[in-house]
Formats: structure tokens, sequence, C-alpha cells
């Protein structure tokens, strides 16, 4: 059921783990000078005054992705809303309706309530209500059975907050009003304070008076930057997040943010206060200090993401419904010319236009520090929506962009298998992996750690296990995450599992035989409403089950395939399928051709891995990783892996370090029976060489060399 409020009480234990590097630049060797040295990150980035009071044991909602009962369509949501009488007006993404929890005569905009085509859900600007499509239904039949002009916005609150959750609630609270009151705006630092904050953040061209119309403050026990976010009738302060800069060993400068309260409930569009209610334009960047820049240069209206380029929910598109023109500038590198691709699609391809990354338009903090014109940059921009054909004209910038910018091209790198980074280069968006080996050989265990490292760099990653269940395989990842046996340090599970919690990872709550159209549509909507990257099916065969033998499970197995390859393509999304493959010999390695069904799995696939097992020989040295298709540049090759048990990680071992063994001797019985097995052969054999050499050579007939050979086969 719903929650009152966007500022819900979740289990919200702050931590300095939440703190997550949101950009990485190179910066001089005096601005690193300035940078104060903090220990690591570990420690809370706006002090130690706040830390766990207390263990609370819940289930995060967002963990697990269902699927709602009875997906709904906009259709269905129009003709509903016409059987009720109820009037709406066709948005970019959402339907406006007429709010029904405010008095018709409340002097409010007529249709404050918005209702999202994609999953139904509803939000109320003035009320901040928001719930289901279920609600919503619950609330007309409600208002029609009762004849009432509007209800109560407490009329859904089934569920009301725990005192546990409350206390929660109201410590986030606190927490943010202590840090916003201990702040202060940067004008009124001296002025040469103020200039080496400035130069610390790279900011040196955004002027006082900009940072302090958007509420910019300072947080001295940290020096950071502190955003605020305020919300909701009366534009009160929900929450912050503060901006803090690290240096490093190598005279580097990391920036890293942490939200109060923590991520999973911080829903904000940093400068939306500054936007009017007759705007219909507005620019849309991936970071706070991206907006100051924009609007310093250009003086439009422009909001920031709360996460980044990583995700856009769905609760903040009814904010951005009145905008006819939406400039997307999430970045100037090839994960924010994705990402804007991908939220174009949520607000609507017809208003969108997209700021092309490249060497003359980075991001808009850098562009204004190098001069450049933010105002022709943003005229530049190119629209979202597109025909079915396109010349090489359209394409020649994206293919000059692919060109100048490699490595980004290539995709996110793991951090745990370089040897993987030689072969495919990197983890893409859009493509189709099958991943198999032999039965015990730990499949489920490695592509856990390889998903495990793309989500630690932020790659919002589903996972749908068909064959284990979500606790094992959590408990898995916990621990590769931690790289210890959590169960011999339980005084440590807390600070791993808040720090596990903070990674935008979630499971599909499916075991045993599912439908594909129910999985897919799951997928769907996990993609919709929490930005998933990467999709991890383990494994094919179990999802489909043993049922319905008399249909051709191999027709079934390719139309599956098909099914995710579209998916994949169509979503801008990568899944990784996991498929057992036949049986085959102990002794004999698995190739391309020993995949179950491989004709349609091989040929769909952008790349194919295999976890190679010698049976017959011990650790190290079993297993190996082997890529046998890349369809991005064609690399193939294979590395060794060792598994490493008290983590349940794998690792690549130093070249020539291990060699393989045999297996443990027999019993000196059998390897007696064998050698004499061995000695009687020999013996034969040298029998046979010598009658060989004393009987002459002779030129025999057809007939004598026939029945020489019958004889020698009697023999």
């Amino acid at each position: 059921m719903w929650r009152g409020s966007l500022l819900r009480g979740t289990a919200c234990l702050l931590q300095a783990a939440a703190s997550r590097c949101v950009r990485r630049r190179h910066v001089s060797s005096l601005c690193s000078r300035l940078v104060p040295h903090r220990p690591p990150c570990l420690q809370s980035p706006w002090g130690t005054g706040y830390f766990l009071a207390h263990r609370g044991y819940k289930k995060d909602a967002k963990s697990t992705v269902d699927f709602p009962v009875t997906p709904i369509t906009a259709t269905d949501i129009k003709q509903y809303l016409r059987s009720k009488e109820v009037p709406f007006h066709d948005g970019y993404s959402c339907l406006h309706v007429p709010s029904i929890f405010m008095e018709p005569s409340a002097g409010k905009d007529g249709f404050s309530l918005f209702i999202d085509k994609t999953t139904g859900q509803f939000l109320c600007k003035d009320t901040l209500v928001e719930g289901s499509w279920e609600d919503l239904q619950d609330c007309l039949e409600v208002m029609q059975k009762e004849e009432q002009d509007f209800l109560s916005p407490h009329v859904l609150l089934g569920y009301p907050e725990s005192i546990e959750e409350q206390e929660d609630r109201e410590r986030e609270l606190r927490e943010v009003q202590r840090i916003w009151s201990s702040s202060v705006p940067l004008s009124d630092l001296p002025e040469e304070e103020a200039q080496l904050i400035k130069t610390m953040f790279q900011i040196t061209k955004i002027s006082n008076a900009t940072l302090k119309r958007f509420g910019v403050r300072l947080f001295k026990p940290t020096k950071s930057l502190v955003f605020p976010w305020f919300g909701g009738p009366d534009s009160s302060l929900k929450g912050v997040k503060l901006l803090s800069a690290q240096s490093s060993d190598t005279d580097r400068v990391v920036y890293n943010e942490a939200t109060v309260p923590k991520a999973t409930s911080y829903y904000n569009l940093f400068g939306l206060p500054l936007v009017g209610r007759m705007d219909l334009e507005v620019v849309v960047t991936g970071h706070e200090l991206d907006s100051l820049a924009v609007s310093q240069a250009t003086g439009l209206p422009t909001v920031a993401l709360p996460r980044g380029v990583n995700c856009l929910p769905p609760v903040l598109l009814p904010y951005l419904e009145q905008f006819k023109r939406v400039t997307l500038w999430l970045g100037g590198d090839i994960r924010s010319w994705e990402a804007s691709k991908i939220f174009s699609r949520k607000l609507g391809l017809r208003r969108c236009s997209l700021v092309r990354p490249g060497e003359f338009r980075p991001c808009p903090v850098e562009a204004l520090a190098r001069g450049k014109n933010l105002s022709q940059i943003i005229k530049s921009s190119i629209p979202a929506a597109h025909k079915s054909i396109v010349s090489f004209k359209q394409l020649r910038e994206d293919v000059y962009g692919e060109l100048v910018n490699t490595d980004q091209v290539a995709g996110v790198k793991w951090t745990r298998f370089p040897e993987l980074n030689r072969i495919l280069k990197g983890h893409r968006r859009g493509e189709l992996t099958v991943f198999t080996g032999p039965t015990g050989s730990g499949k489920t265990t490695f592509i856990s750690e390889l998903a495990l490292d793309l989500c630690m760099q932020g790659v919002n990653t589903l996972w749908g296990s068909f064959e284990i269940n979500n606790v094992r395989l959590a408990k898995i990842m916990l621990t590769q995450f931690a790289m210890q046996r959590l169960e011999e340090n339980l005084e440590q599970y807390d600070f791993w599992a808040d720090k596990f919690e903070e990674l935008p990872l979630y499971f599909m709550t499916f075991h045993g035989q599912q439908n594909i159209k129910t999985v897919l549509d799951t997928m769907q909507h996990a993609v919709y409403l929490y930005d998933i990257n990467h999709v991890i099916i383990d494994n094919l065969q179990f999802m489909m089950g043993q049922e319905n033998l008399s249909v051709d499970k191999f027709a079934v197995q390719d139309h599956i395939i098909g099914v995710f390859r579209k998916f994949a393509t169509n979503s801008s999304c990568h899944v990784t399928l996991i498929i057992h493959p036949r049986k085959e010999e102990d002794d004999r390695e698995l190739q391309t051709a020993s995949i179950f069904g491989s004709a349609k799995a091989s040929q769909e696939a952008d790349n194919v891995l295999i976890l190679q097992e010698k049976k017959l020989v011990t650790c190290p040295g079993r297993r190996s990783l082997q890529v046998t298709k890349n369809r991005f540049d064609g690399d193939v090759g294979i590395f060794p892996l060792d598994f490493i048990k008290s983590s349940l990680t794998f690792a690549t071992p130093l070249k020539g370090k291990h060699r393989l063994r045999k297996v443990a001797p027999k019993p000196e019985s059998e390897e007696d029976e064998e050698g004499d097995a061995v000695k009687k052969k020999e013996e034969i054999k040298k029998e046979k060489s010598t009658k060989a050499t004393k009987t002459p050579r002779t030129a025999k007939s057809p007939a004598a060399g026939a029945a020489s050979s019958q004889k020698g086969q009697q023999d």
C-alpha cells in the first residue's frame, strides 16, 4: 500500500558508506594541496556525531522487484477515467487529472494530480499524496459510492508508520536541520577563503550571487558544499546533499557525494523552486554544479537530477510536465549520452533534445571554465525523436564521437578481472552475453562476482535467480563484497550490510519455472522504474522448467533467446543469460557448440563466455574463463582463475605460478594391475616386430594379400 509523502520512513541508518563518487577529474597539484586530507570515506562526510544508534532489521522495499498483478496500459487508464467521468489532459509522460484530495474551491491548479502512463502510479503535487493505480481506483470507487467531491489525503493510510520508522524519519529531519543550520553561505566567508573553496571544487567562474540564489552553502567541519532540497506545498527543507573533495596519493582530487536522507529516499530536482509556472523550457543536468553553470551563463531554467546520470525516478516526472522543450545536458562523455537517450523516452521523445558530447561540448561546468558559449551549445542540441531511416550525415558525429572516446565506448571496466577487460574491453549497454560452464563448476558464484564488480561502479543491476533463492544469492554476494566469511565475524555484519544496501542492486522474486511474458514485463517495469542497466537470468533451462514436454523445447528456447535479444536492443540494457551445456566427457573442454541448443544462442549473443573446468586435475589451475565470441572487436582468448573459498571470489593467478597436477594416485593394487597390463602389451608389440623382420619381403597377389590380412585379424 501507499505511504503518505515523498519522504517516507525507510530504514535510513546513515553511515559514511553512503558517499559515492560522482565525478573524477584530474586537477593541479595546487588544488590537491588545498583539499584537506581526511580519513578514508568509511567515516561520515558530515562529521562523526551521527552514526548507527541501533540496529534495524527491515526489508528494503526496493531490494526486490515485484510486477503488478495486472499490468496497466495508457489505454486502460483512459477508458477507466472516462467510465468514471473524470476529465483528463494527455501529457507527455503522464495524464493530468483534477486532484481528488482537495476541495474544488481550494483555488489550486485544477489538474494537479498526475498519473504515470507506464505504471499507473499517481502523485498529487498539491498534497504530495502518491500511490499505485489500484489505490487511485479504490479512491474513485469510494467517492462514487459515498457521493463525495473529494477525499482526505489520509484515506489511504492503511499501514501507518511503525514507531521505529517514525524515529528514523525524525532523526533524518533533525540531521538535515543540523547540517543546514551549521552551514554558511559562501558570500559570508572571507574573500580569500571563498576563493580557495571555489578552486577546490573548480567553480571559480561561478559567482557568489549564483551560489546564493540556489541556496548553496559550505559545511565547514568537512569543507563540503551543501545543496538543499526544498519541496512540498510549503517549500520546506526536505533534505541536503553534501559534495566533498578528497585528495589521493597521485595528486588527484575525487569528489564524493552523500545525501540525507539516503539515496533511495532522496527525490530532489535541484533548482526546481526557482522555476516559474509560466516557464516552458528547461535544461536538465546530471549534477548540481552543472546547473549553476547553465543558469549563470544562459539564464534558462535548469534543474539537476538527484542521482546523476544513473537514475531518473518516475516520481519526478510530474514536475517536468509543464515544459514543452526539455534539453538534456547530462555531461560530456558517452555514458551521459546513453543516459540522455534513455531518459528522453521517459520524458517524451517529441519534446526532448540532447546535447551530444564531444571535444567542444564538455560538461557545463567545464564549458564555463573554458569560456565556451553555453547558449550556442544548447541551441545546437539535436532532437531525440528520429525516423526509421537515417543517413551517414546524421550518424557522422556519432561515429566521430566513438573514434575519439574509444575507452568510454568500450563500456564499464571490471576492477576484479583485468584480463577480461583485455579481451572484451568492457561492459556495454544493449548487448546479450551467453555464459555457460559445467554443472557444479561455480557459474552462479562467478557471475555474481562479475555483476557485483559492475554494480559497485554504479551499474544498476537486476538479478533473476530462478535456481537458488534470493537470500542465498544475497549471502554469496555479500560475502564477495566483504571479501570474508561474515559468519566468522558477525560483529562486522551491520557495517558491511549497510554498505551493501547502498548498491543499486535489485532482485526478481521469481523462482522456478516462469512464463516468459511475465518475466519480460517485470524486466521492462524495472528498467523504467529503476533505470536498470544490467539484467542477469540464472538460468534459462530452470526458468523454462520441465513441463509441456510435448512441445519442441528447442523451439521454445530459441523463442526465449530471441525475446531477450530484442529486449536488450530496444531497452539499451545488457542481458547476461546463463545456459547449461550439453553433457560432455569429463576430459573434454566445452566449446560454443556445447551450449544447449547452441545454434540460436550463439548467433544472437554478442559475447559468449565459457567457464572451463578440468575435472581430472586439482586446483589451482583447475578453472579458466574462455571468451569464444566478442562481437565488439572480435578479440577472443582464455585466462586461468583461482577460486578463493574464504571469500567465494575468483582471482587471476600470476603467470607461471601454478602448474596442473594429476588427480590423487590410485591404490597400489590398481597401479600394479595397470603396470602388468602395460608390460604385456609392450611384449606383444616386440614379438610382432621381430616376426616382421624375419619374414622376407616377396611380391604377393591380391588374393594372397587378402588371406594374410584375414589371418592377421584372426590373430
